[in-house]
């Protein structure tokens, strides 16, 4: 991005503001950038531990795997999933809360006695199942907004503050130079007048 300036004191006054909002703003992009990879790390834990939990409580109902051949496709269903929203470094992000499920009437006299078990042990694994998937959403969301944050900070670190920073001594200069041309041009005048009076 080239930063356009001219040699006057306007454009060095604009250039200097123009620096100084992004030297403020760089440790607050920086603690939002940490702070947003933390999450993303959480995130991921959340969702490798959430797998693994999926994959044990599997294998401990692997036993009951002819059983389930009983249960009817539609026996349960997930109705709704409870959400809320919190501010994580300024990024608004989902918060798992709870699933609600259906699940069709049944007479506990006319299915089998594990019934009621087997319906308590598809929510918990749906539960988990749901929740992992959450948490994958969450940390793609939340590694959306890091990249972003991350982007900014790589720009006003390796472009814009180093291109201000340039732009404002260029000026600096070029107003010296005048400045000292102005001056030499003012001692010439004097000196020549001061040979034409000592002429006369």
């Amino acid at each position: 991005m080239a930063i356009k300036y001219q040699f006057n004191k306007t454009s060095l006054n604009d250039l200097n503001k123009q620096l100084k909002i992004r030297l403020r703003a760089l440790p607050t992009l920086k603690n939002k950038e940490s702070a947003l990879r933390a999450e993303v790390k959480r995130a991921k834990d959340k969702v490798k531990e959430l797998e693994q939990l999926l994959e044990e409580k599997i294998r401990v109902y692997d036993y009951m795997v002819s059983l389930w051949g009983e249960f009817e496709y539609d026996f349960i269903r997930v109705d709704d999933v409870k959400l809320s929203l919190i501010k994580i470094a300024g990024v608004r992000i989902p918060v798992f809360e709870d699933v609600i499920f259906t699940v069709k009437d049944y007479s506990i006299f006319e299915r089998p006695f594990w019934y009621p078990a087997g319906v308590q042990i598809m929510k918990d694994l749906a539960s988990i199942g749901i929740e992992g998937v959450f948490y994958s959403e969450k940390m793609r969301l939340l590694d959306h907004a890091r990249k972003k944050t991350t982007q900014k900070v790589n720009l006003y670190e390796k472009v814009q503050i180093p291109g201000y920073e340039n732009a404002i001594r260029k000026i600096k200069r070029f107003m010296e130079d005048e400045e000292n041309l102005a001056k030499s041009a003012m001692k010439i005048v004097k000196t020549r007048q001061q040979n034409m009076e000592v002429e006369v």
